[in-house]
């Protein structure tokens, strides 16, 4: 059993500030911006303050839609503080789906940043809320948002009916001491700190409710994965709109008394090879695409990286080649792999970084202490034989559940507390997890099961190719077909049949690609996860299979 603590991340921050109020606690460095624990403490304090000023209750939902900014870390550790519950919102959220997410978490205060390329958040949210322009500050009564009643932009421009973050600082300066503390003191560890949504990829997204106590103790076993202490310095290369982003790095960094730096307002290659170089930031994370990308860089090699030494790679099973480019080209020796979900309040199991790097590719490590993995068989429930493929199942740190949704966190969450993920994997008899994909994903091509990944692990090995991901495709005879779409090495060419004539010589007749596409870029998410679903929609109207 590993270490527990049953506390805030309020309180946890105030700790953390005390014992190192003189290191660097947060670098903005697109915006010239450092601050020490000291210095973060008294603006996060204020903010806090200028909070309970607007009349921000206990419970209430915060949103926040922002790219990645200082302003935004600030916020999040301001929200704690006053028991706010923090939503975010992807920085690419489009009207539709940004008005889902206000209307379904019931959100009363929005903050924002006035887009991405320009004022777009701000046009957006007019088509949404017309009344806006009319309403005074702090008072907007929007028919399509009715419980939307705060608007804060981040920015140095005033805009009709919008509050600036600034003038919320401002306002803190008025707000006694005592009555933050009286609300911190409020607060519980099993208090809901964040709902962060699902991607929505099989559904309406769902509203994650987390609890300080939850997320807390997934990342402190994460950050003592990693060896964390306050001598090391995070390059924030994911989404802060994404649990990856806004725990799994910034609380990760925050409870070791670590630096974050943030070297972009979102993933750029370059800035990030840049700042890990200037900074000489000892982690990185991201997708194993991320990675790819940045190695892909034209100027990757004239940097400098040897400073790093660990980090987390998740969302996707790592190829080999990749892993042995990272640990040896970047210098990140100890870097882990992780397999995780925002239900579970993040990680669910972890490499370790002493583990042989094979173990570190072909498997996505062992349980977390305090967190329970078993494997079922999806038809009858029963666990399955050691090797055997079977659904994930996980109990430890689970959400209190889904935003306002009882049956979907009843069918996600069982009566004996272990979550299904809907991924599919097996585990060896030292207790190491592989994953196989997901349960949507699985090909069944003439009654005979397919697990994509290895496919995708023969491919890897290719000397032309870059990356590779394989789904499947409807069949009228065979019920699916294998689709291949493949990203060739800069430079380098080949046709189907020289791809076909390697895979005949290392996979079953079963498993050759019935289509493959040459491509330059994979659909993604903002955390560079490659989207099969949209893949496969593609696929299915170029090769006309509707």
């Amino acid at each position: 059993m590993g270490t527990m603590l049953r506390t805030t991340i309020g309180d946890l921050f105030d700790e953390v500030a005390s014992r190192f109020p003189d290191r660097e606690a947060l670098l903005d460095l697109p915006r010239g911006r450092r601050y020490s624990y000291q210095e973060l403490l008294i603006i996060v304090n204020q903010l806090a303050r200028g909070f309970l000023k607007l009349g921000i209750q206990k419970g209430e939902h915060l949103a926040l839609w922002t790219p990645n900014l200082s302003e935004s870390i600030i916020t999040e550790f301001a929200a704690a503080k006053i028991g706010a519950v923090l939503m975010t919102l992807d920085t690419n959220a489009q009207p539709q789906q940004l008005g889902y997410l206000l209307r379904q978490s019931d959100s009363q205060t929005l903050i924002m940043s006035e887009g991405t390329n320009g004022t777009e958040h701000i046009e957006m949210i007019r088509r949404l809320c017309p009344e806006v322009d009319t309403s005074a500050p702090g008072q907007l009564d929007c028919h399509a948002l009715p419980e939307l009643r705060r608007l804060i932009v981040i920015s140095d421009r005033t805009h009709p009916g919008m509050l600036t973050w600034k003038g919320v600082l401002e306002a803190g300066r008025d707000v006694p001491d005592l009555l933050l503390s009286e609300r911190q003191r409020s607060c519980h560890a099993d208090d809901v700190a964040t709902l962060l949504y699902t991607s929505g990829t099989t559904g309406a997204p769902k509203g994650v409710m987390s609890t300080h106590f939850g997320i807390i103790n997934t990342t402190l076993a994460s950050a003592e994965n990693q060896k964390l202490t306050e001598k090391d310095r995070l390059s924030l290369s994911v989404p802060l709109s994404h649990m990856f982003g806004c725990i799994c790095v910034v609380l990760a960094g925050m409870i070791k008394g670590a630096a974050v730096v943030i070297p972009s307002a979102a993933f750029d290659p370059k800035k990030v090879l840049e700042a890990i170089a200037t900074e000489q930031c000892t982690t990185i994370y991201g997708s194993p695409g991320a990675f790819i990308a940045m190695m892909e860089e034209p100027e990757y090699r004239k940097f400098n990286l040897q400073s790093l030494r660990t980090g987390i790679m998740g969302g996707a099973q790592c190829p080999l080649e990749v892993m042995k480019r990272v640990a040896g080209e970047m210098g990140a020796r100890e870097i882990v792999i992780g397999y995780g979900q925002t239900e579970a309040s993040s990680w669910i199991t972890m490499t370790r970084p002493d583990d042989p790097l094979e173990l570190r590719v072909s498997t996505v490590g062992r349980p977390l202490p305090n967190v329970e993995v078993k494997l079922i068989d999806p038809q009858s429930g029963r666990e399955v034989s050691t090797g055997a493929v079977g659904e994930i199942c996980a109990r430890g740190f689970n959400m209190k559940g889904y935003y306002k949704m009882p049956a979907a966190t009843a069918n996600a969450v069982d009566s004996e507390g272990w979550l299904h993920t809907g991924d599919l994997g097996t585990m060896d008899a030292d207790g190491y997890l592989r994953t196989t994909g997901r349960m949507k994903e699985v090909i069944v091509r003439g009654g005979e099961t397919i697990y994509p990944t290895e496919i995708e692990e023969i491919l890897f090995c290719h000397p032309k190719i870059s990356n590779v991901q394989i789904f499947g495709v409807p069949s009228g005879t065979a019920g699916e077909e294998v689709a291949a779409w493949i990203k060739l090495e800069e430079g380098a060419s080949a046709t189907e049949e020289e791809i076909l004539e390697y895979c005949r010589a290392k996979l079953p007749a079963s498993c050759l690609p019935r289509y493959i596409k040459f491509v330059r870029e994979f659909p993604m998410t903002l955390l560079g996860k490659v989207q099969k679903f949209r893949m496969r929609e593609i696929a299915i109207k170029e090769y006309g299979l509707e």
